[in-house]
């Protein structure tokens, strides 16, 4: 008896909390549509890995890019299709269960860490994006001024620490205080309609800019005459990996379905939306800037002030998506604190919301590392890099795949093993070389 409590202690905590945070607010039993699915899904895949879409498509040509983005979408699906096949057949209602049922408390502990580290590294990554926004970036020679140098010029307090630790101090920290996730819900509501302004602007500028004769010269295919190896463009498949993965938080959106059988229709839904978004955006941001497109395009939107109107424009595009960070940012952190105490503290019997040295020493931490890392590393694409070849590439393909091939439950069809086997081979395979080249560049 005592093991099957502490095997439960084990597995529950990447999604109990998030379960417990619904039933304290009430909610508990309400039962979501097929579209409420869909939004939930579309909202967890777009985030800050928008940003760097065009910059795949510099290195890749359209064409390519497109044709990747689709495959990885494809995968994604295959991936999610043996999570919820083995869920539906099982008795666990979470993803640390179902690593758990195959490979034991090793499996589930892996699962915990890669869902604590991805996470950690889009906090890191959101703060980048909003530094680059207010503070601007450079790239070789070129400096990219940020909305603070524009309106106020260099000055001591429009410098990327500064400007940073004021909203950390200001905004985020007194939204990551609030104990209970429910209480987001507004501000959650004002970060997506904020991200859909986003996606609605850029495309207005690229097609204004094309009507114009003012788009620079883009290319199809790959240059291999340039400086690039070949290797090179395995970097890119990292970013479309963060882009499009979700399944950390499948059995999350599948637990408020009325009827659970409609998630696969849900996720198909959610990644064409994506999948739409991802080229639109890819492909605009590519024509409004061409190679000198930044890994973050935010920090492109500093060009083409040629009239008063587009400057605007410019301010007000990169403005909303760093508000809209700023706002997402506490809703990614309530899951993340949630993981890390259930993982580390989970011998204490009060719950980290009433407990609340606890509550603000992990909250203050976290703000704190995600600060620095975000002062001292300015750039996400190595983030997107490094979570997008390990964490991610492990919670999005390998360990479904590995459920597949385990299975404990007799149920893989010879297609099932096939495809387990390819996603597995594929997947370590362009970490790899990614990894390789990250690390020799």
């Amino acid at each position: 008896m005592r093991e099957e409590e502490n095997k439960a202690d084990l597995v529950a905590p990447l999604v109990s909390s998030d379960l417990q945070s619904l039933e304290d607010d009430g909610i508990k039993g309400r039962s979501a549509s097929v579209h409420s699915a869909v939004f939930n899904i579309s909202t967890t895949m777009i985030g800050a890995g928008i940003m760097s879409i065009p910059a795949t498509m510099k290195v890749l040509g359209v064409i390519p890019g497109f044709a990747l983005i689709v495959i990885v979408a494809y995968f994604v699906e295959a991936t999610a299709e043996f999570m919820l096949k083995y869920t539906e057949i099982g008795k666990c209602t979470t993803y640390a269960g179902l690593m758990d049922e195959s490979f034991g408390k090793l499996g589930a502990v892996a699962v915990q860490v890669c869902a604590i580290v991805t996470q950690f590294g889009c906090l890191i990554v959101y703060l980048i994006i909003i530094g680059d926004v207010l503070c601007g970036n450079q790239s070789g020679e070129t400096l990219h001024l940020g909305v603070l140098q524009e309106w106020f010029g260099n000055q001591w307090w429009t410098s990327r620490p500064f400007a940073l630790i004021f909203i950390v101090l200001f905004i985020i920290l007194p939204l990551v205080l609030l104990k209970h996730v429910d209480s987001l819900r507004y501000s959650s509501a004002l970060s997506i309609l904020l991200a859909v302004m986003f996606v609605c602007i850029s495309l207005g500028m690229a097609i204004s800019s094309m009507l114009q004769g003012k788009t620079h010269k883009i290319r199809l295919f790959p240059d291999f005459g340039s400086q690039h190896s070949i290797l090179a463009y395995f970097t890119t498949i990292p970013i479309f990996v963060t882009g499009l993965g979700f399944h950390v938080n499948v059995h999350l959106i599948r637990a408020g379905l009325g009827k659970p059988t409609h998630m696969s229709s849900a996720v198909r839904i959610a990644l064409l939306i994506c999948v739409l978004i991802y080229f639109a955006i890819g492909f605009s941001g590519y024509l409004l800037f061409g190679d000198s497109i930044m890994a973050d395009i935010l920090v492109n939107f500093d060009q083409n002030n040629d009239s008063k109107i587009a400057g605007i424009l410019n301010d007000v595009v990169r403005l909303s998506y760093a508000i809209h960070l700023v706002l997402v940012f506490p809703v990614i952190n309530f899951t993340l604190r949630a993981n890390i105490d259930e993982l580390v503290f989970s011998r204490r019997t009060a719950s980290l919301g009433g407990e609340n040295t606890r509550f603000v020493f992990l909250t203050c931490v976290l703000l704190v590392l995600s600060y620095l890392m975000a002062v001292i590393i300015p750039n996400i694409w190595y983030f997107f890099q490094f979570i997008g070849s390990t964490t991610i590439v492990c919670t999005s393909f390998i360990f479904p795949a590995a459920i597949v091939l385990r299975d404990v439950h007799g149920i893989s069809s010879t297609k099932d093993m096939v495809m387990g086997i390819m996603v597995i081979v594929l997947a370590v395979g362009t970490s790899s070389l990614a990894i390789y080249t990250n690390s020799n560049s």
